[in-house]
């Protein structure tokens, strides 16, 4: 059975993407622009800002210098958990926690055509149930244990990430932990897109931890 016949909304999402490195920018050492700017140049589809605990207006300033940067690129720029905000500075789209406003309010929160919403899934049934809410990528994780989170969501593990990934009839992305050395088993466990934050946010040079990190999956997808 093929993916639109198992799940008929997919005839409204495009075929699962392969891009790689996706950037989250939490606290990065070489600030927020700086990140963002080498995201840019180094062509990297999406770039998430997600800056926990900090006020309203700190975060719309950070957003708005971000949507500045990413405008008229190919990098997306995704806003973490607010709607508000993501509306506010037209990001490209924005990401939802399982605790977050429910999926299909924020579709009807920010209606506008062409904007990208993410859904983070820690298991493989909130993921069949994350399927069913048509979004346009789904979060997977943490694939290995990771200090990002003040509460951390229970570890998955490959095996259940591979469970997942290869399920998935949308675009599914591996998060947690995950950095120059594991991105091989996570590869080989079939996911093709791959989140990073520690890997990224914590070089001083962050276009070269972007390209180190693209190398190994070029070179993996190259030899699929």
């Amino acid at each position: 059975m093929n993916r639109e016949a198992a799940f008929p909304f997919l005839e409204s999402i495009p075929m699962i993407e392969q891009f790689g490195l996706y950037v989250i920018l939490t606290d990065p050492a070489a600030g927020y622009e700086t990140c963002a700017r080498a995201a840019v140049d180094e062509g990297i589809r999406y770039l998430q800002l997600r800056m926990k605990n900090q006020p309203c207006n700190t975060v719309l300033v950070m957003a708005e210098k971000i949507r500045a940067i990413t405008l008229d690129t190919p990098t997306r720029f995704i806003m973490n958990d607010d709607v508000e905000i993501a509306a506010a500075v037209d990001a490209d789209g924005v990401h939802l926690g399982q605790n977050d406003l429910p999926l299909d309010a924020a579709k009807t929160q920010w209606p506008l055509p062409g904007k990208y919403f993410g859904l983070s899934t820690h298991s493989l049934e909130q993921a069949r149930a994350a399927w069913a809410l048509e979004p346009d990528y789904i979060g997977v994780g943490p694939v290995f244990p990771t200090p990002t989170k003040a509460i951390p969501d229970p570890v998955l593990g490959l095996e259940n990430l591979a469970a997942i990934v290869r399920q998935s009839p949308v675009t599914s992305v591996a998060i947690g932990g995950i950095d120059e050395r594991n991105l091989p088993l996570v590869l080989e466990k079939g996911a093709v897109n791959f989140s990073a934050v520690r890997a990224v946010g914590g070089s001083t040079e962050p276009a070269r931890a972007m390209r180190r990190l693209m190398d190994i999956w070029r070179a993996f997808s190259q030899e699929r």
